[in-house]
């Protein structure tokens, strides 16, 4: 049995899941919420055969000062609510870490010097690496035999060409200051494009795919035989497509505008870009079901908000297509891109004359899993495949270790 533990630290959460990897099965999973607030509060499940519930659940309130303390909170739930560790041993921890850089273009094992890295890198995800590297530091100290292993968000984007992944801007200011195009949910678009190449049943090396991460956070990925060749995330998770509450593309003379003009600080720029733009400064809400629901009931507001959504996601999708230079599937995932039907369809909407024709019962029908939308007579195949992040970690992190047995 090869059983990972996969963790993923937030500044004020930690997420965690113990995977049976052999058998792509979850035993357990759970959060630790509100670290460093005072009173944090904490779920674990422990899961049944098939993913069922084994009505072992857990719910309680805990002092968690520091992440050193949520790995503690976790070890508790483990040990009085199951599987035991003892019985599944992790054979080692893998990581999610944000940013990479341009250093890290493949699961690595932490060592003094990654963690050094990882700490420098954090100047462009001060957000999230400096969080990671805190989870990574506890996990070492709660696991100190097993081997841990980093598996970057932007590892799966190191393939771009130079072309898509630099910026029109003096070389010099751009390779001091680490300024590129360095992409993120590579772990989702890898492990998405891989999954809609076997529900396909066809080489993933012979495949020209875009996927369509669409969350709270979304991303647009091209990949040619099962390689990222451009994304729309850029050196931060704010560029590209429109999003809960960032507002993706942006003329960077807007900035500069709203500096001279406006007398914006930097951190309220940085607090509008981030948090008051998207669809929640369109239409007024962050979630895409309240949107929906608000543009049904009449709301302009909202329903133009759906809109500009929609249409930046069509303009990325026949970006992609011309890069590329043909598009043999296009791949929903995420919060929104595998549950909201309605949205699907528009950002599809009058792409038939290219050969993407979606079946509206096929994309309103119920369903799990990865399955089809597109019509029969579709050129273009058009599915929605869950994304499953946390496997595809402990399926990297496993792998490494092996490599490292055996080489």
């Amino acid at each position: 049995m090869s059983v990972v533990l996969v963790c993923n630290s937030g500044s004020s959460s930690f997420k965690y899941q113990l995977i049976d990897v052999a058998r792509s099965e979850m035993l357990a999973s759970g959060i630790v919420e509100r670290i460093g607030e005072g009173v944090g509060h904490a779920q674990h499940r422990h899961e049944g055969p098939d993913n069922r519930s084994a009505g072992s659940n857990w719910d309680g309130a805990f002092e968690v000062p520091d992440h050193f303390a949520a790995f503690e909170v976790m070890l508790e739930g483990f040990a009085a609510h199951g599987p035991s560790l003892e019985e599944f041993p992790p054979v080692a921890v893998g990581h999610r870490v944000v940013q990479g850089g341009a250093r890290f273009f493949e699961p690595t094992v932490v060592t003094e010097l990654v963690k050094i890295n990882i700490d420098e890198l954090s100047s462009l995800a001060p957000l999230h690496n400096p969080a990671n590297l805190a989870g990574i530091e506890a996990a070492q100290r709660a696991f100190p035999s097993v081997p841990h292993v980093a598996v970057f968000d932007t590892a799966f984007h190191q393939t771009m060409p130079p072309a898509a992944y630099s910026y029109a801007i003096d070389r010099a200011v751009a390779a001091k200051h680490r300024i590129r195009r360095y992409g993120f949910h590579g772990t989702s678009h890898r492990y998405v494009s891989r999954a809609a190449a076997e529900f396909l049943g066809r080489p993933i090396e012979e495949l020209r795919t875009i996927v369509l991460h669409l969350g709270n956070g979304a991303s647009a990925c091209a990949v040619s035989g099962g390689r990222s060749v451009e994304t729309s995330m850029g050196m931060t998770p704010l560029e590209g497509l429109v999003m809960g509450t960032r507002s993706g593309d942006l003329d960077p003379a807007v900035l500069l505008h709203l500096q001279r003009r406006a007398g914006y600080s930097v951190a309220e720029v940085d607090e509008l870009l981030n948090q008051r733009s998207g669809l929640i400064g369109l239409g007024g809400h962050a979630d895409m079901r309240d949107l929906v629901a608000a543009a049904d009931g009449g709301d302009e507001a909202a329903a133009l908000a759906l809109e500009v959504y929609a249409h930046r996601v069509r303009s990325y999708v026949g970006a992609y297509a011309a890069q590329l230079g043909r598009v043999d599937a296009i791949v929903f995932t995420a919060g929104v891109g595998e549950n909201a039907a309605l949205v699907r369809e528009w950002c599809l909407a009058g792409l038939e004359g290219f050969g993407v024709i979606v079946d509206p019962e096929r994309n309103r029908a119920a369903g799990h899993g990865a399955r089809r939308i597109s019509a029969m007579d579709s050129r273009v195949e058009v599915l929605v495949v869950p994304t499953n992040e946390e496997l595809e970690i402990a399926r990297q992190t496993a792998a490494v270790v092996e490599a490292g047995a055996t080489g």
